[in-house]
Formats: C-alpha cells, structure tokens, sequence
C-alpha cells in the first residue's frame, strides 16, 4: 500500500482526475475509448498509446492517473474510496480496472518485456454478448516469477495481432530464421480459416 507520502500525492492526484471526469459525457468517452482500445486489431500499438489518447481527452495529469488506476491493485481503490469523490465516478472507475485493467496491464508487460515470458498457453471460449455467440481467445502467459497473467479478447482481435507480427517479421527475415515445419503449419492454419469463413453458397 501507500505510505503517507504518497497518500497524500495519490488523493491529489484523484481529485484531479475526478474533476476532469465530472461531465458524464467525459466518462462515456473514456468508457468507448477503452473499449474501442481492447477490441482493437492493433491492441498492441492501440495499448501504447492510450495514456496519450487520454492525455488529450482529460489533461496530462488526469490521463496519467486515470492510465495509473486502471491497471493498479484492487487495493488501492479502499484509498480512492476515502477521497469521497462523486459515486458516479468511483463506479465507473471500479467497474473499468474490472472490465479493463488486467487486459490492458498484462499487454503492456509483454510489450515492454517479452523476454519476461517463459511460457504460454493459448484457448479458446464462446462468450454471450448482446444476444449473440462471439468466438474469443485467453492468451495466458506465464513469467518467469511463475505468475500467470491474461488476457481475452474477440478472435479477430487476436488474429489481427497474428497478423501484424507476421508482417513486422517478415521484412527482416533470413533464409534459416524459420523451421520447414513452422511454414507448413502456418500454410495449414491460414487454408483452415479460409475453409471456416469462406461464404457458403
């Protein structure tokens, strides 16, 4: 937790936030932000610049602590609760670092630190959102202080990040960089979901 020190900075710092927030169209903002940030093709390069989109919703301040809560211990929000800022916006601040907060924290770990993963597990669920089945993936991965961290998103999020490694791999490839088998099971995986979207007449 805190010390007093940092107490006292981390209130101020609240207040602040929470005035930026103050309009309710303010949080409906940064709600779709958040979402459109999570659901994204590019989550990766989307994640790196959120605190950036923010800082430009809300002030440099409020966009930095904002970025600071949502991916904090749970903990800290017994300390957000004593700065009795208005109810409104301790739920939506709650229910983002819940909704938001561990997806967008683990991403930045294994962006800033991909060599800190000394292993992955990858599976698949179906979700039930606004009445319809939507097909989703939960990378798990597992660091090497052997705590595993997650995140889900939609397929099309996941093989829009597929893709974009692809792409940022290739250019720089040599002949040896890639195992004979490797190719065919990407040959195999691109004819299958080919065969699984293509239009049935």
């Amino acid at each position: 937790m805190l010390d007093h020190e940092e107490k006292f900075l981390f209130k101020e710092e609240i207040l602040h936030l929470a005035n930026a927030l103050n309009d309710p169209g303010s949080l409906d903002n940064v709600e779709d932000l958040l979402t459109d940030v999570i659901t994204s093709p590019r989550f990766d390069s989307e994640v790196f610049t959120l605190e950036r989109s923010l800082q430009v919703m809300l002030g440099a301040r409020a966009g930095t602590t904002l970025v600071g809560l949502v991916t904090v211990a749970p903990e800290v929000f017994d300390e957000v609760a004593e700065v009795r800022i208005p109810a409104e916006v301790h739920e939506r601040l709650v229910a983002w670092r819940a909704r938001f907060g561990l997806a967008i924290d683990n991403a930045l770990n294994f962006l800033n630190n991909p060599d800190g993963i000394q292993g992955h597990n990858f599976a698949t669920q179906i979700a039930h959102v606004e009445e319809r089945r939507v097909l989703q993936g939960r990378l798990t991965m597992v660091r090497y202080n052997n705590e595993p961290q997650f995140f889900v998103a939609d397929a099309a999020v996941f093989l829009g990040l597929v893709t974009d490694i692809m792409e940022r791999l290739g250019p720089y490839l040599e002949p040896d960089a890639v195992d004979e088998e490797s190719l065919t099971r990407l040959r195999e995986a691109v004819q299958l979901i080919e065969r699984k979207t293509a239009t049935r007449g």
